[in-house]
């Protein structure tokens, strides 16, 4: 019998010999191992950062760069993903972002967003 080479799973990048998941970001949509986004959810019409990804409902993923923010809400991204009507308040998640940006910035890295 005649052996098959094995083909990576779609969706699904290799790194360091494992299969790592893959998630594309609302923003800039670029395709990227999961572990380098954060999860997004809406609770109660607000957009929050789920970094543990254990908060209920469905998720969309963004690079923790405002820049990606921006270019999500320009495109009315997060309706879309979360497919909500209407627009979502953005303005605690682009805080955070902003707060994490300038830390990163002064030289101190901080690890949940």
């Amino acid at each position: 019998m005649r052996q098959v080479p094995q083909t990576p799973r779609r969706g699904r990048l290799m790194e360091r010999g494992r299969v790592v998941p893959q998630r594309t970001c609302v923003g800039c949509r670029v395709r990227t191992a999961k572990s380098d986004l954060l999860r997004l959810v809406v609770v109660e019409g607000e957009i929050v950062p789920d970094p543990r990804g254990r908060l209920p409902g469905r998720g969309a993923h963004l690079h923790p760069d405002p820049r990606c923010l921006e270019l999500a809400e320009r495109r009315r991204a997060f309706p879309r993903a979360f497919r909500l009507p209407g627009p979502l308040d953005g303005t605690a998640l682009r805080d955070r972002l902003a707060a994490n940006a300038a830390q990163q910035q002064d030289g101190r890295m901080v690890s949940d967003v």
